[in-house]
């Protein structure tokens, strides 16, 4: 995949470091970005030399928010348009509209929810507005010394965005992504540990390092398809209404790794070696999986 404002590279255990890659403008979210980060989270399923992904950002910022020097609409939308409730649920994917109304964040964070490998920020310096709400699709964060994140839409007079009034309360609590907003001020690592977002705060020279071993971590020995079906199964069914939904992909989950990866599992725990698992996530998620994503 060929890129401007990205860069990547993908290691001998299978973990893609992804750059945001405009360190003169400490790495600005541009449309153009945008549609790149939706284009690789799409296309990544499809790759599976990938197991995980680092996201980080080139030189000492993650992402310093939305490119504000812009001309026009500098969020990139169509200011002739009047969207409608209906219109969200009609033209949702008619390609004016995608261009003209929907947010860009939220395209970018709706498809990292639908990757199927672990996806882990690396937050190393500046990461506000959509710089921050980017990173709460992801499994996890971990900051550096210097990262400093912001939810700083209060002081522009818009609101949270990247789908983030869905994100940030399941991780942080309602009154905790409330306070944060409303305050729109900037939070150090330790205050954004402190408040539940980031999992640990690391030195700036070693962030891309512990990101790319922890999330080695997460898929080391583990069946590409099960890593899949686990990722997609929390994130999905905690927002079920009932309990009763998760049995039911549960069930068929557990039924079709069963007869597959988890036959070389049990055999492996059996024999007391390491399993070398064959299923792969372009190839092997089962027959229920995307009609599942698509109504779930």
């Amino acid at each position: 995949m060929a890129f401007e404002t990205l860069r990547t590279e993908t290691n001998e255990d299978g973990i893609c470091i992804l750059r945001l890659h405009r360190p003169d403008q400490m790495n600005a979210f541009t449309v153009q970005m945008a549609n790149e980060l939706e284009q690789f989270f799409r296309d990544i399923n499809g790759d599976d030399s990938v197991r995980a992904i680092v996201v980080t950002g080139e030189g000492k910022a993650f992402c310093a928010g939305m490119d504000l020097s812009a001309e026009g609409n500098v969020f990139g939308l169509d200011e002739s348009m009047q969207p409608t409730l209906d219109d969200m649920d009609n033209r949702l994917e008619d390609p004016a509209f995608i261009a003209g109304v929907r947010d860009t964040g939220g395209r970018v964070t709706l498809a990292i929810y639908d990757c199927c490998k672990p996806v882990i920020a690396a937050i190393n310096g500046a990461a506000v507005g959509i710089g921050a709400t980017m990173t709460l699709a992801m499994d996890a964060r971990i900051a550096s010394e210097k990262a400093r994140i912001g939810f700083v839409f209060g002081r522009l007079g818009i609101v949270p965005e990247a789908c983030s009034s869905w994100f940030l309360p399941r991780i942080v609590g309602m009154t905790q992504a409330l306070e944060w907003c409303y305050q729109a001020d900037i939070l150090d690592a330790e205050q954004a540990r402190a408040g539940g977002l980031v999992r640990e705060v690391v030195a700036v020279d070693r962030i891309v390092e512990r990101a790319v071993a922890y999330a080695a971590s997460l898929v080391k020995g583990r069946s590409p398809v099960a890593v899949a079906l686990t990722r997609q199964m929390m994130l999905r069914n905690s927002a079920a209404a009932h309990p009763l939904e998760a049995h039911k992909v549960d069930s068929l989950a557990m039924f079709y790794t069963s007869i597959h990866d988890g036959k070389e599992g049990v055999q492996a725990f059996i024999e007391k070696r390491s399993p070398d698992f064959k299923g792969t996530v372009s190839e092997h998620l089962p027959p229920f999986f995307e009609a599942w994503c698509k109504r779930s």
